[in-house]
């Protein structure tokens, strides 16, 4: 009686008549659920006082006329005569208006588009849920400081600035954007879209990472050192082309296979194919376990590979090899070209048990190179093994750290892990000295690096590295100086 007081106001007191005989139901309601709304009108039209008996018709009129006015279905014209039929077909016209209305609330509100904003970013949904736009980004800022006599300077660096748009354009197509705004221009990092023919399976086309490296697979947020390891600097980065990809077996099983441009070792491939030529490349990944109580549910191995042609000199054709530290540490001559057949292969493997982690990938890239009228074929081999351990009881992951105490949180200090890595990558000796100077350039590299990762909040880490990379030098040649270094990156993502 509060909310028709409330709605309606007070109401005269009905007549007291004396009870002959059990009355009869005044109205005969539909057998249907009815709405809030309705059943609120309902409630309002028929309750009484407790000290009441059975009101009139004018009484009762007079209620229904309130209500109406009050749901927005009467026409401001009083109705008059009419009995207990009368009301009985309006009060059920009344209920059924209530019902549509609420029926049109909820179809609206289904159609009406979504806003969310969290630790993931911002998104845009229709109300269908098929046309969808998430803006992410993620910023990156290093501290370098480097131990010793080597040549490389000190220095604050902004490595990463890179704001990401990825969604949805109905059910079968998805789409990624991302540029990049560190360095000394923009240039585009990512820039594809997905045709999805069925759950499981999608045709990838545009520029996106091939899918040889393990490491170079995982996003750059998700990395527990600051820098890649040296495997990843044999593997390709990103490429232009077209990739079918997809998953079985409730995802134990994955795979990927597609036809590119072609780019050299540890970079990303220019513009257009320069030479014409073509690189095909592919990846199967197996999880046996995943999904199981299985002390191995988080064992995963697989093998990339790729292979196609290279014709011509620069740095389009020919890689050079950087250092834990960003140091070049092996470039061929000038002269030298790529001259022919181009071959990798990479088995690979991950395994996460609680808070322990450890990747670990070999891979062998081959090369055909010609100087002069000479012309050789060049294999190079690295490899790398990391592992981590958080402190704090989140699980470890190939996508990263998620603290469940985030700092500042009730008392919560975030997650802590620990690092380690060991690698190295061996030049192919029949390069020197003809292909390559064993005066500016390594014929081997062993590195190692420790660190800290303290996980603030799901969007802000800090990590701090201690490396150190020992080179190898051609017989004859000075050995390039011991490179040692303390890399910290602060890391917002989002």
């Amino acid at each position: 009686m509060d909310v028709c007081a409330r709605s309606i106001g007070s109401l005269p007191t009905p007549r007291q008549e004396p009870s002959m005989t059990a009355p009869r139901p005044l109205l005969t309601l539909p057998s249907r659920r009815l709405s809030p709304l309705g059943l609120a009108a309902l409630a309002c039209a028929t309750a009484l006082p407790a000290q009441a008996q059975q009101p009139d018709v004018e009484q009762l009129r007079q209620r229904l006329e309130r209500l109406e006015r009050l749901a927005g279905v009467a026409d401001g014209t009083p109705a008059e005569g009419g009995g207990l039929a009368d009301l009985d077909q309006r009060l059920r016209i009344l209920e059924r208006r209530l019902e549509l209305q609420e029926d049109e609330r909820v179809a609206a509100a289904r159609l009406a588009p979504r806003i969310a904003i969290d630790q993931k970013g911002a998104s845009f949904k229709s109300g269908d849920g098929d046309y969808e736009l998430k803006l992410r980004g993620l910023l990156q800022g290093d501290a370098r400081v480097f131990i010793g006599d080597g040549n490389a300077n000190d220095s604050f660096l902004l490595r990463t600035a890179r704001p990401t748009l990825e969604g949805s354009l109905g059910r079968r197509v998805a789409y990624r954007f991302t540029p990049e705004f560190a360095g000394d221009g923009a240039t585009i990092v990512d820039a594809y879209a997905d045709l999805r023919f069925a759950p499981g399976h999608t045709l990838r086309v545009g520029k996106f990472t091939s899918p040889v490296g393990l490491e170079r697979l995982q996003s750059s947020a998700a990395l527990v050192d600051v820098e890649r390891a040296l495997a990843s600097e044999l593997a390709p980065n990103r490429d232009l082309g077209v990739q079918l990809q997809g998953e079985a077996a409730g995802g134990r099983f994955s795979y990927a296979v597609g036809v590119f441009n072609g780019t050299v070792d540890g970079r990303d491939a220019v513009a257009g194919n320069p030479d014409g030529d073509f690189e095909y490349a592919g990846r199967v990944f197996l999880e046996p376990f995943k999904g199981s109580d299985s002390a191995w549910a988080g064992l995963g191995i697989g093998l990339g590979a790729s292979a196609g042609r290279k014709h011509g000199s620069g740095n389009n054709f020919l890689p050079r090899y950087r250092s834990p530290g960003q140091a070049t540490f092996f470039s061929y001559r000038s002269p030298v070209l790529a001259a022919g057949d181009t071959l990798r292969w990479s088995p690979q493997g991950w395994f996460y048990r609680n808070g322990f982690g450890l990747q670990a990938e070999y891979i062998v890239s081959r090369q055909a190179v010609a100087r002069d009228a000479r012309r050789r074929q060049l294999q190079h081999r690295a490899w790398q093994a990391t592992a981590s351990y958080v402190l704090t009881g989140e699980d470890a992951g190939y996508r990263g750290v998620t603290p469940s105490r985030p700092f500042g949180v009730d008392g919560g200090l975030g997650a802590f892990e620990l690092t380690a890595r060991y690698g190295g990558l061996d030049a192919d000796a029949a390069a020197f000295p003809f292909y390559a100077d064993p005066d500016t350039s390594a014929t081997r590299i062993r590195s190692w690096t420790v660190g800290a990762n303290w996980y603030l909040t799901p969007n802000l880490k800090l990590a701090t590295n201690y490396l150190q990379s020992r080179f190898g030098a051609f017989a004859g040649s000075a050995r390039l100086a011991d490179e040692k270094a303390v890399f910290s990156r602060l890391q917002v993502s989002f």
